[in-house]
């Protein structure tokens, strides 16, 4: 068996065309979706709405201004528009026409925390299974997966009157997830599990979000394979934990090149 895997696609259509070839199934951890490009500042969601010079300003406000001006100046883009949920929902839905109608290999996907799950079904065809929470077998192997990235701690979900949401999940939400995923030879998550060498992007300088439940799970079950992303620059992307090869499958959006499993 070969089976191909990515991650943070972030709108990258044309690769992810090219990222089931020659492989038996197709593998997506998740963020699929291009919301702010930092490097081409007309693409993205935020460009398509508001344009290259303010979408450079906000990345520039993000990168040397303080938070409240950050916040300050998204108030004010948003503001400008007459129904700002709904123009991000016809931008959401154009992207995601593109990304599913790229997949083309018999694909098994989950949503990162850059998505809108609820939208999924709409686009997935017969060769997209969306597998959230499931336990799939392909070729001999028990596949578990887990989407999405858990709250901080403190944090809540802000339900009122959102412009857009990201699949954010409460530590309980997602920890009873984690729990059905047993007897598994591959783990496939979007977020790795929390241990430091994974979590940690040395561009940005800080650990982002790991998960507990899931450091447990590889403890516990010890499959073969934890494959995950997120973490678009980590400290180390791979790890051993006893027989376990956790693995950052990578930034797909600039790698353009999936991770290979065989067997």
């Amino acid at each position: 068996m070969r089976v191909h895997v990515v991650s943070d696609v972030h709108g990258n259509t044309e690769a992810l065309a090219r990222a089931g070839e020659g492989a038996d199934a197709l593998i997506v951890l998740g963020d699929l979706l291009d919301f702010v490009n930092y490097h081409q500042h007309d693409q993205g969601i935020l460009g398509t709405l508001f344009g290259a010079e303010k979408v450079a300003t906000f990345a520039r406000l993000r990168r040397e201004g303080t938070r409240e001006e950050s916040i300050a100046f998204s108030r004010s883009l948003w503001s400008s528009l007459d129904d700002p949920a709904a123009a991000v929902e016809d931008a959401v839905r154009e992207q995601y026409t593109a990304l599913f109608g790229a997949m083309t290999a018999p694909t098994y996907a989950i949503a990162g925390n850059v998505d809108s799950p609820d939208l999924w079904p709409e686009f997935a065809g017969d060769d997209v299974r969306l597998v959230e929470g499931e336990v799939v077998e392909i070729g001999g192997l028990r596949f578990g997966f887990a989407g999405g990235v858990v709250l901080p701690a403190g944090a809540t979900i802000r339900r009122s009157n959102p412009v857009w949401r990201p699949f954010l999940r409460t530590q309980e939400e997602f920890d009873e997830v984690v729990g059905k995923l047993t007897d598994i030879d591959v783990l496939c998550t979007h977020q790795p599990p929390a241990l430091p060498e994974l979590t940690y992007d040395v561009v940005a300088r800080r650990h982002e979000l790991g998960s507990s439940a899931l450091r447990g799970l590889v403890y516990a079950e010890q499959p073969r394979w934890s494959l995950f992303g997120h973490v678009h620059q980590p400290l180390s992307r791979r790890l051993r934990v006893g027989r376990t090869e956790c693995r950052n499958v990578g930034h797909f959006k600039v790698t353009e090149r999936p991770y290979v499993l065989r067997w």
